[in-house]
């Protein structure tokens, strides 16, 4: 019996705790963006921990690509709940959320800053470290979701589709495209069993959580409108922007800027110099809204504020995910279904390697310092002696030295 049938048969393997100290150290150290973090996630929990197998773990990437909502929280969560059940799903939730929350929420005050060379350095550093893990994450899942001709060519008319048209819309293209073409050409992918999914939730379950992200979408604004309640507002506000944003990360940024709540609240100074700070901080762009809460409600409650916004803009995406997943580990039986998912795997793989040539690459290689710094952390990524975390550590480091002493951190 293999190790997913058996974690399939007796349940998590893992505890919520165990999940927790595994995402907070992945929120304290992923920079990078969405496709950065989903490459930390592989390098830690599918190279590292073996918690899934690299065609599982592309599985959930597709279909998390589908739903609205942030997408590498959404895998986040649903790894969790993998390894830990329902406490590990909300462990790794909030494991990977609240480091960068906490540090939008200080900054908020006025207490943390990245300036000068040196700020500037660190922040250079980690951004190549990104381009290393998004690099090796490609490497690795190449080699085991384009193993023939078929799928490498899928995987290349992926990555044509998303550099031509850039942000979510691109993504959802390659990766529909990519089912499609699996449809056709990977027929004979399907003919093995599936491997068994191993997150366990009951149909009841799942229908509860779309009629739950159904009813927040309807009673909120009425809510809002009839008492006019600032606190109904915020979590009218920040739930309506999670749930009609796709692909997650910058895409919401409109979205909440255009929000009446928000706009009449926080000055336009105010959402610039939060969306700067959010480039810098590890952890999902969403946690954007934790600042903007606390500027909405300033006050000794600005805090309980950040956390309601934290949590509605959270919860539509993962409301989705949890109603989805049961029917999804039905229908992936169906051959067909595997032989459009071996499809969307190598899509994948084409919209991983199109985020690392932009905007990864061309923001993470700015100077001929970045490009040392990144070949470094690629060569310790694939000799697998040093960790992720170790890895990001080093590469802020070099980028705080290069940025001491002037050394090249541009081409200029």
């Amino acid at each position: 019996m293999s190790a997913a049938e058996e974690r399939t048969r007796t349940g998590p393997e893992g505890s919520p705790s165990e999940v927790f100290r595994v995402f907070l150290r992945l929120g304290l150290t992923s920079f990078g963006g969405p496709v950065a973090h989903l490459g930390y996630f592989r390098e830690e929990l599918v190279e590292r921990r073996r918690w899934l197998s690299e065609t599982g773990y592309a599985e959930l990437i597709a279909l998390c690509q589908f739903l609205p909502g942030p997408a590498s929280s959404q895998v986040g969560f649903a790894l969790g709940l993998l390894r830990g059940g329902p406490l590990g799903a909300v462990a790794a939730w909030a494991a990977f959320t609240l480091p960068s929350a906490t540090l939008l929420v200080v900054f908020a005050l006025g207490a943390v800053s990245l300036e000068g060379a040196v700020g500037h350095g660190i922040l250079t550093g980690l951004k190549a470290v990104a381009v290393a893990v998004v690099a090796h994450a490609v490497w690795g899942m190449a080699g085991t979701l384009t193993p023939d001709v078929r799928r490498k060519l899928i995987a290349l008319l992926a990555a044509g589709l998303a550099l031509l048209l850039p942000g979510t819309l691109g993504q959802l293209a390659a990766i529909s495209v990519g089912l499609a073409a699996g449809t056709v050409w990977c027929r004979h992918t399907a003919a093995a069993r599936a491997e068994p999914f191993g997150i366990r939730i009951s149909p009841r379950i799942g229908a509860i959580a779309l009629a739950s992200f159904s009813l927040l979408l309807v009673a909120l604004p009425i809510a809002a409108w009839i008492t006019r309640n600032s606190w109904i507002g915020i979590a009218d506000a920040f739930t309506r922007a999670g749930a009609l944003v796709f692909g997650g990360g910058h895409v919401v940024l409109p979205l909440l800027q255009a929000e009446p709540a928000i706009s009449g609240s926080v000055t336009p100074d105010q959402y610039l110099a939060g969306y700067g700070a959010a480039q810098a901080v590890p952890g999902p762009l969403f946690t954007f809204a934790a600042y903007l809460g606390f500027e909405m409600h300033p006050g000794p409650a600005a805090p309980l504020a950040a956390l309601l916004a934290l949590i509605a803009i959270f919860t539509p995406g993962l409301l989705l995910l949890v109603g989805v997943l049961p029917f999804w580990a039905r229908l992936r039986e169906s051959r067909a279904i595997r032989s459009a998912m071996a499809g969307a795997g190598a899509a994948v793989v084409g919209v991983l390697a199109a985020a690392l040539c932009t905007p990864i690459g061309t923001s993470g290689l700015t100077g001929p310092a970045p490009l040392v710094i990144a070949a470094g952390c690629l060569l310790m990524l694939a000799t697998r002696r040093t960790p992720a975390w170790a890895t990001v550590i080093l590469g802020a480091a070099a980028g705080a030295l290069a940025g001491a002493l002037d050394l090249g951190l541009s081409w200029i």
